[in-house]
């Protein structure tokens, strides 16, 4: 069943997502829009509310509660974020809105995916935090091992970022050259 609410939980979050974004911009409701914009950290509620209550009720801690520990965890530090990136692009393209600034390139690139690494940092700690309660919660009535693999599943993931910001640190990512003239297209006389 906690598998089900967290796909549950992941699909509302995108539903809410486009119904907001179409209520603010092709219906021209701001305010509808905004106020289904809010109801998406109560999604995170009623998962965390159940995953607690299905650990108390006397489930083995197992992968779908650490998999619901790192999406909340995912969701507290990307959710904001993703909202707002895809408010902005909705406003461009739908509403006539400035066009939003891409993540740019060399210095520029290399801090926006330092930000990002701090994102995935803010995930993993509250993802590391809810296992760590979780582990609290149960005790010495369960297993608890499962769940101390999640933890160093989310100190995994923010190894594999370190690394990925590393990279744009180290070899920037370079503007594109602009493509020269464009080649003539050839005529029926010119064919060999």
């Amino acid at each position: 069943m906690l598998v089900t609410l967290i796909i549950a939980c992941e699909v509302g979050f995108w539903v809410l997502l486009a119904g907001g974004l179409a209520l603010r911009y092709l219906a021209k409701m701001p305010r509808t829009g905004a106020a289904v914009l809010l109801c998406e950290p109560l999604l995170e509620l009623v998962l965390l509310v159940a995953t607690a209550v299905d650990l108390r009720g006397g489930a083995e801690p197992d992968w779908k509660h650490g998999l619901a520990a790192l999406y909340l965890g995912y969701t507290v530090a990307y959710g904001h974020y993703t909202v707002r990136w895809l408010d902005g692009h909705a406003a461009y393209r739908l509403a006539g809105g400035p066009k939003p600034a891409g993540a740019g390139y060399g210095a520029a690139r290399a801090a926006h995916e330092w930000k990002l690494f701090a994102r995935t940092v803010l995930a993993a700690a509250v993802a590391a935090g809810l296992l760590q309660a979780a582990i609290w919660y149960v005790g010495g009535s369960g297993d608890t091992a499962v769940l101390r693999g999640w933890q160093l599943t989310a100190l995994r993931v923010v190894g594999i970022h370190a690394l990925i910001a590393v990279t744009y640190t180290v070899w920037p990512k370079q503007q594109p050259k602009p493509d020269p003239e464009p080649a003539k297209a050839l005529s029926d006389a010119d064919r060999p």
